[in-house]
């Protein structure tokens, strides 16, 4: 029977880098949530990495992650429960919005 991989992550050395004013083993960036108005039902999420707040973002803070809401999608989101879900098939992201009012078949795009 063949191992199972459930991740991968690619390695690089960065030359002429000043070293981060920490002492933490890792450093982390925060994640910017959005909605961009696509996909056949309307909206569709965004997810970015972020290094720092923008100037109108709301920043959300719980359990030690850091999670930047754009001001556009801030009343899309609203009740919003976001979780991470793997399965055989798929690892991804799961929003589950009490916003929304319909959604296209494949499930990529919503109606508020």
């Amino acid at each position: 029977m063949a191992a199972r991989v459930a991740a991968s992550a690619t390695v690089r050395a960065i030359k002429a880098r000043k070293p981060f004013p920490t002492r933490a083993a890792l450093v982390l960036v925060g994640l910017r949530i959005g909605v961009k108005q696509r996909g056949c039902n309307g909206f569709s999420y965004t997810l970015d990495f972020a290094a720092q707040k923008d100037k109108f973002d709301e920043e959300v803070l719980q359990d030690g992650v850091r999670i930047f809401v754009d001001i556009k999608a801030q009343l899309h989101l609203l009740g919003t429960v976001m979780d991470y879900v793997e399965n055989e098939l798929s690892s991804e992201f799961v929003f589950n919005n009490p916003n929304i009012k319909g959604t296209c078949g494949c499930g990529e795009s919503f109606s508020v």
